[in-house]
């Protein structure tokens, strides 16, 4: 079997390591040639997780993104949700034509507003039916380091769910199947959104006792929300792919939602902190997008709120700390 990984970052390269465990052969496009020559050379990322050691004997590295999704039927999006446009921008709807794209993005396109599968769906003409989703509480760090996982795989088809998650299944690696697709990459994008406003209250001299508070409240909100853009009868929040996924971004040390946020929290401008990190925290771009998506939804989201607030509007942090306390329950 093969599959092909599109993304230079640390969860692509923790995906590609996974992808390793199955396939014969795992095509990864990268868009910076000295991620290529690092690989090739030394078997690691030396941008990103450089304590990932991969087995290059099966891996075909290139900064060919047309090269890559060429040469197999299944894609692993693994781009951040912000590069997503500008990285396919040469693609067309044909280059994609009969083929099975799995999104490991955890994020919305900003300039359009929309997940990936509606992004993919609208842009490239690729059907819900030849989509899926990867995701759950899945640090890179960890699992470069064989550390056990649990991941979801999501499609709207049990069986190409099934055979999916057959695919990532691996020593270190145990799935699950579930069709609840929108539910899971909403999720997914909220629990960045929480994890960074963890971060600023521990950054502003918040313990864990508050926190806490502040993640069970987040859990529901996240219910309140999904249960309006993206009905299922059969979704479970408790369930790891939504639940476990907050907790571990939400209190983790390799989080960088939490470590963006902890800077805000500090005192950062967002645009220092984000010149500090040397990677991208989605829960700065998922706050404007949910903002805009729940001004037509209407849904009760005050820490979302608070996020956006901060972030984009330059409230005070004390002040707005404040009110939202006042919204626990």
């Amino acid at each position: 079997m093969n599959i092909s990984v599109l993304g230079s970052g640390s969860w692509a390269t923790a995906i590609v390591k996974i992808a390793t465990q199955n396939h014969d052969k795992v095509y990864w496009w990268v868009r910076e040639t000295e991620i290529v020559e690092g690989v090739r050379q030394y078997g690691r990322n030396p941008l990103f997780l450089r304590s990932c050691q991969l087995d290059t004997n099966k891996i075909e590295i290139t900064t060919d993104i047309k090269k890559v999704i060429s040469a197999t039927d299944n894609i692993v999006l693994v781009i951040p949700s912000a590069f997503v446009e500008k990285s396919l921008q040469d693609l067309t709807p044909s280059d994609f034509e009969n083929k099975i794209i799995i999104s490991a993005t955890k994020g919305i396109i900003p300039s359009t507003n929309q997940i990936v599968a509606d992004y993919l769906q609208t842009q490239f003409k690729v059907e819900l039916d030849k989509q899926a989703v990867l995701s759950g509480p899945s640090h890179a760090e960890e699992i470069a380091q064989d550390g056990m996982t649990y991941l979801t795989l999501g499609a709207h088809q049990e069986n190409l769910a099934q055979e999916l998650a057959n695919r990532f299944a691996c020593r270190f690696v145990k799935t699950r199947t579930s069709n609840d697709v929108r539910g899971i990459e909403y999720s997914a994008v909220l629990k960045n959104i929480y994890a960074l406003v963890a971060g600023i209250c521990k950054g502003a001299g918040y313990g864990d006792n508050f926190i806490a508070v502040l993640i069970s409240n987040a859990a529901q909100e996240m219910q309140r929300f999904l249960n309006v853009i993206a009905q299922s009868e059969n979704r479970d929040t408790n369930n790891f792919v939504y639940l476990g996924d907050l907790l571990v971004t939400a209190y983790s040390q390799h989080s960088r939602n939490r470590t963006f946020g902890q800077m805000i929290g500090q005192g950062y401008t967002v645009k220092s902190a984000q010149l500090e990190m040397s990677m991208v925290a989605e829960g700065y771009y998922a706050t404007d997008c949910i903002n805009k998506t729940n001004a037509i939804v209407g849904v009760n989201m005050p820490i979302a709120n608070f996020a956006y607030k901060v972030l984009y509007e330059g409230a005070s942090l004390t002040q707005e700390l404040r009110i939202l306390s006042e919204t626990f329950k």
